[in-house]
């Protein structure tokens, strides 16, 4: 990001208006472009267009349209997703909910980084399947996700926007055609000031030229209805500054969103995409009829639109820095036009800040910003330095620098070809942690809280360290900032240079290592407490829990002290419960010097996508349960990552998990149970080879518990059962509160060693489950029945066979989020299915 240096006193002013324009998409490390990218880049400069991708989810997204759209037509283009993936399931590690959300975020972002696209969201919270726009409306609160894309498209300006669904149910999911419904009252909305007129204050109404539908085509070379009479495009193009075609970009994109499994194989060859007409002007030609691509859209614009056509048509990638005389006219141009007292134009910053990066790419003009650590508490003094190479001949010099929000430093270096400059100074670290914005407050059940306006529809936080640095020019003076994100950066001896954001930390973190203790009588059980210190001075306080009555803790609080920066603390209380069943919170805190500090540090770090850090209350969930159980050893077959086996632990069960070495030659007669995880048949191939082994193990006597699998084609060929059995997509029951009937009331399993009613439903969260069996052999018993609002019972979610001296379950119920979340009756059920085969 860029601004002018032609008037330093409106560097504040700048920063205010920043909002307006789409959030940047961070790199998790200084990039610099190559000679054809420069290239691609320079030539969007020219283009003036821009569209508006709609969709419900991570993934919902068209990537060979938006590269097609973003890296071949050059148009501005974006994608508002509408939730960030919160309530999906996650193949890759144990996140669920909040900070799945996170992770997926993040996977768009990466996404978007390989396609040229730029990313919005909504607050809607992705609350699981849904199977109607009613129903999805009602959990979300219609007029507020309006008001939000509303202001997305405000905000972001489209001449077109595009759906990914049709609104008349098509999309298979409640939240699809949700999408396409808002997407739809959006378009008009958007440009009535009648219509959330609090907005603005910031922003103008806009009207789009047009609203289409991406009308579906998923397989190769097949044709939606009516395809004659539809628009289409091939986003099959080859590009020869890509060097590959837009769909194969879109493959590398679309593998972004790991924790889905979204791995794309790559396509070559002609890929036509269709669009129905919905609303605006309708288009004969091209999606963008009518619609003015040039500079003269923008009043006094012929100038810089020439500059830019004759810079594209002299550029040498050979000696890029022959465009910078060119480009630097252009820039200027760009910041007399902002400066003037014309109407404000959208386009002139949005241009001038891409300018800005095409020049400093052009000039080769590295900028790094580093902090000698990764944290920082409020208010703490940071070191930063700051790095600059111009690997060009081009007259470039450092005016000054600071963090955003700061008085600059006056730096005045000249930046000579390929010898570096380097900057140090300390500045004081913002006052508040780096959590993410939608989740600072505790959040609805549809909707993330966010309070600031200007935040919604951005898809991360802005840097909390975040440097601007002034580069002058020798020809007349003329200048730039670059806003450059402050990264901690380090070296892994096998991965080469790593950085991830800095952030700004508790100055003392408390972390509570049990998030869920279930109690199964009155017996105590540990809690155990870490402190860990963020700051080199010496801490000492006092670490205490708060209970509710009824709960008790020894001790009650006990004294701490840590020596220096990462220096850890750790204390164990014995938590005892009441006599009778019922839940309660648990919070750790730390005083110290009049501050109270109730927060710890969580991180997500994967490959993929640059570090996470969050910071949750110190407090864990307290559950009093009557529960009996029978057996005590528990064999764990581990799939795409469950929290299961130490909920298991919880209660007592000794839980080993299982290898594939195990599953081939481990003695499995030692376990009371045999529990395979959410996916495993989709994810442990080991497992195929010995289902004859697990199958005999029940038939000598043994407890095969068997969890949802997902019907793809991982799933083929393969029988879970003892008999057969067809799990299907769409047999699921999305309400957790739907009533459930008990079909086999005197069945063992429920009977034994817990009395299974309909009240052990209560309290479940996000759904009852997924991906039941539809059909199944005669020799399994259903045990229940449940169905949506409108729908016929399913009686798939969980059977029952006796094979031989022993028990198989197959049990399609969403225990992996159920047990976690420490709800009484799922645990009740899950313990009779593990004591099946005990008496």
């Amino acid at each position: 990001m860029n601004k002018s240096l032609a008037r330093p006193s409106t560097v504040a002013l700048l920063l205010l208006l920043l909002f307006l324009a789409a959030p940047p998409l961070r790199a998790q490390r200084p990039t610099s472009p190559d000679a054809a990218e420069t290239e691609l880049a320079l030539r969007q400069l020219g283009v003036m267009g821009s569209v508006l991708y709609v969709g419900a989810h991570p993934d919902d997204e068209n990537t060979a349209l938006l590269a097609y759209l973003a890296r071949g037509r050059g148009v501005r283009t974006a994608y508002l997703s509408l939730t960030r993936g919160d309530g999906g399931q996650n193949l890759i590690g144990t996140e669920k909910g909040e900070l799945l959300g996170l992770v997926r975020t993040q996977e768009l972002l990466a996404a978007r980084r390989v396609d040229g696209a730029e990313q919005f969201f909504t607050r809607a919270i992705d609350f699981g399947f849904s199977k109607s726009p009613e129903e999805t409306f009602r959990i979300w609160g219609h007029d507020a996700v309006l008001s939000d894309v509303v202001w997305v498209i405000r905000r972001f300006r489209p001449d077109v926007i595009i759906t990914r669904f049709p609104t008349t149910g098509e999309g298979g999911h409640g939240h699809h055609t949700a999408s396409a419904i808002l997407a739809v009252e959006a378009f008009d909305a958007a440009g009535d000031p009648a219509r959330f007129p609090e907005q603005l204050k910031y922003v103008e109404v806009w009207k789009p030229k047009r609203l289409v539908w991406n009308s579906f085509n998923f397989r190769p070379g097949e044709k939606p209805k009516d395809a004659d009479k539809l628009l289409s495009v091939d986003v099959g193009e080859y590009s020869r500054l890509l060097g590959k075609s837009y769909t194969e970009v879109a493959a590398e994109s679309r593998t972004m969103h790991k924790s889905q499994g979204q791995g794309t194989p790559s396509r070559r060859g002609s890929a036509l995409n269709y669009f129905a007409h919905l609303k605006g002007e309708p288009a004969t030609k091209d999606i963008f009829d009518g619609v003015d691509l040039t500079w003269r859209r923008v009043r006094g614009g012929d100038a810089v639109g020439q500059l830019l056509a004759e810079a594209a048509q002299k550029y040498d990638a050979a000696n890029p820095q022959a465009s910078l005389p060119l480009l630097m006219r252009a820039y200027a141009e760009l910041t007399r036009m902002a400066a003037s007292k014309l109407p404000a134009d959208e386009w002139v910053s949005e241009k001038r800040e891409k300018l800005g990066e095409v020049i400093r790419a052009c000039a080769g003009l590295f900028i790094e910003a580093t902090a000698s650590e990764p944290y920082a508490t409020p208010g703490a003094q940071v070191k930063i330095t700051t790095t600059l190479v111009n690997r060009s001949d081009f007259p470039l010099s450092l005016v000054d620098l600071g963090l955003i929000g700061s008085r600059p430093t006056d730096a005045g270096a000249e930046l000579k070809n390929n010898q570096p400059v380097t900057q140090e100074l300390t500045q004081a670290a913002p006052g508040d942690y780096s959590q993410p914005y939608w989740l600072r407050e505790e959040p609805g059940k549809g909707l993330y809280v966010v309070n600031e306006q200007t935040l919604i529809g951005t898809p991360e936080n802005s840097p909390p360290l975040d440097m601007y640095v002034s580069v002058a020019t020798g020809e007349g003076g003329a200048g730039i900032a670059f806003e450059v994100p402050v990264l901690f950066r380090w070296t892994d001896r096998v991965r080469g240079d790593l950085y991830r954001p800095v952030v700004v930390v508790p100055e003392v973190a408390v972390g509570v290592e049990e998030k869920t203790l279930v109690f199964p009588d009155r017996q105590p059980k540990q809690v155990r407490v870490t402190l860990k210190s963020n700051v080199a001075a010496e801490t000492a306080g006092t670490l205490r829990l708060k209970l509710p009555s009824g709960w008790s803790a020894s001790p009650a609080e006990v004294p701490a002290a840590l020596k220096g920066r990462d220096e850890e603390f750790k204390a164990t209380f014995n938590v005892t419960p009441p006599a009778g069943a019922g839940a309660a919170t648990l919070a750790a805190e730390f005083g110290s010097g009049g501050k109270v500090f109730t927060r710890g540090m969580e991180e997500i770090d994967y490959p993929h996508i640059p570090r996470q850090t969050l910071f949750p209350l110190a407090e864990a969930k307290l559950v009093r349960v009557d529960l009996q159980r029978r057996g005590s050893r528990v064999g764990y077959v581990m799939g795409s990552g469950d929290e299961i086996p130490e909920a298991l632990r919880q209660v007592g069960y000794d839980v080993q998990l299982l290898s594939d070495e195990d599953l081939a030659n481990a003695d499995l007669s030692r376990f009371d149970a045999v529990i395979t995880g959410v996916r495993a048949y989709n994810t442990r191939p080991a497992i195929r080879p010995q289902q004859k082994r697990l199958l005999e193990y029940v038939e000598r006597g043994g407890t095969l518990v068997v969890q949802y699998n997902t019907p793809d084609r991982t799933l083929e060929g393969a029988q879970p059962g003892p008999y057969p059995f067809k799990p299907t997509t769409e047999d699921r029951v999305t309400d957790e509160e739907a009533a459930v009937t008990v079909l086999a009331p005197d069945d063992p399993l429920l009977n034994a060693p817990n009395k299974i009613t309909p009240a052990d439903f209560d309290g479940w969260v996000q759904e009852r489950g997924l991906y039941f069996a539809h059909e199944w052999d005669a020799r399994y018993t259903p045990l229940f029945a449940s169905h949506d609002p409108g729908e016929q019972d399913l009686k798939g979610s969980t059977l029952v066979a006796r094979v031989g001296r022993g028990t198989y379950v197959f049990t399609a119920l969403s225990f992996f989020r159920q047990l976690p979340a420490g709800v009484p009756g799922a645990y009740r059920l899950f313990v009779n299915m593990i004591s099946a085969g005990k008496k």
